[in-house]
């Protein structure tokens, strides 16, 4: 059967174990088939999508057995070619949480060779209503969500994951833009943006300290992530006094402010030019800060040929691509005593501990967080340490 053939055609699949990405892991005459909108356990009828030389995908337009698991997703866009922003809208959040617990374990063990148990940690949500940041696309001035892996606009009224208190912009016509933003900070501050209107600080303010950043800049969106990964970065290297970091890919200053009340003399690398300049102004009472932009693995080099030969603490918390071999070895040369690494893909986050690995680095202990319910999105915070001799 050719792609144009199978393309549109409708199977009997019996599912099986999830997938990282949000589906999960069907075969089809022994070609595997990623569906989504199904648990594992269930007899689906599922319309095939897509068509490589290696897999195909599918939607399960009707479920013959469900799994005790499944529920009615509480949106009405979400669903086989429908609104393509939540993943797992049809599992409770309880089956949602473990099926992401057991992508992170198993991603490490096929990538990394890692064996962990892993218990998703929640922020205390339902799942609903936490986005604090949300985009939509427009077309013909209508705001709305594409269709998974599609340029097809959903038009919605209302997004379920968004925080209540983003600005109401779905009911507005947006002539000549191609998305809109909108956009709440946990000061209860709002920004709404356009193509043509980027422009715009908000205040974020987390353990009692503020934090100016770039309304279309880069924030944890959910309310409680920002504590959440600080606390756990912090409860993983127990910084002391005296001690020396570096806070790689450091944003706007997050974990460099909180290294530094602790007494450290921080090292902080990000490229973003934007992002510095407001570390710069968020950081300015804490003159044990360092801030340096560019592109991290070049600063680290340079530092290198400049003297830096070791420091006692590192956090770095790389964009989804992951640190990659060059900085992930330019660290492990610095000798620290624990490396915090916040992820927020587990698939990259298993080929840097891999690399890290074979360094002399293990994991001592590896923490994984739902801080974006309905959608197979998480995030990681693994602490690691040099191997016994």
């Amino acid at each position: 059967m050719t792609a144009e053939q199978i393309v549109g055609t409708l199977l009997e699949l019996e599912v099986g174990p999830v997938a990282h990405g949000g589906h999960c892991v069907a075969r089809y005459e022994g070609q595997v088939v990623f569906v989504r909108h199904a648990l594992p356990g269930e007899l689906v009828h599922a319309r095939v999508t897509e068509q490589t030389a290696k897999y195909l995908r599918a939607d399960a337009v009707s479920i013959v057995t469900p799994s005790p698991q499944r529920i009615e997703p509480p949106c009405p866009y979400a669903g086989p070619g429908r609104c393509g922003g939540c993943d797992f809208q049809h599992a409770n959040i309880v089956e949602q949480r473990r099926l992401k617990a057991t992508v992170v374990s198993d991603t490490l063990r096929r990538i990394g060779g890692i064996e962990r148990n892993i218990v998703m940690e929640s922020p205390g949500d339902d799942g609903l209503g936490w986005r604090t940041r949300m985009r939509y696309s427009v077309v013909g001035g209508r705001p709305g969500m594409f269709a998974h892996r599609s340029h097809d606009l959903i038009p919605i009224d209302r997004c379920l994951i968004a925080h209540p208190d983003t600005p109401a912009v779905l009911d507005q016509h947006w002539q000549d833009a191609s998305s809109v933003q909108a956009v709440v900070s946990s000061e209860g501050k709002t920004a709404v943006l356009t193509d043509d209107n980027s422009a715009g600080r908000l205040v974020e303010v987390v353990r009692g300290r503020r934090f100016r950043v770039e309304a279309d800049g880069f924030w944890q969106v959910h309310p409680a992530a920002p504590e959440t990964l600080v606390d756990a970065v912090l409860a993983g290297l127990e910084p002391k006094d005296g001690e020396t970091a570096l806070d790689l890919y450091s944003g706007v200053g997050l974990f460099a402010a909180f290294l530094a009340e602790a007494g450290c003399s921080v090292l902080a690398v990000e490229g973003n030019k934007a992002a510095v300049k407001n570390a710069r102004r968020n950081l300015h009472d804490l003159p044990q800060v360092t801030l340096e932009v560019g592109d991290v693995a070049k600063v680290l080099n340079a530092a290198a040929g400049q003297g830096l030969e070791h420091v006692d603490l590192v956090v770095l918390d790389p964009p989804r691509t992951g640190a990659g071999k060059d900085v992930v070895r330019r660290i492990a040369a610095l000798s620290p005593r624990r490396i915090a690494y916040v992820a927020c893909d587990p698939a990259a986050l298993a080929r840097d501990l891999k690399t890290f690995g074979t360094l002399g680095y293990g994991v001592s202990s590896l923490r994984a967080f739902d801080l974006f319910g309905m959608t197979h999105h998480i995030e990681c915070v693994a602490v690691l340490e040099p191997r016994a001799v």
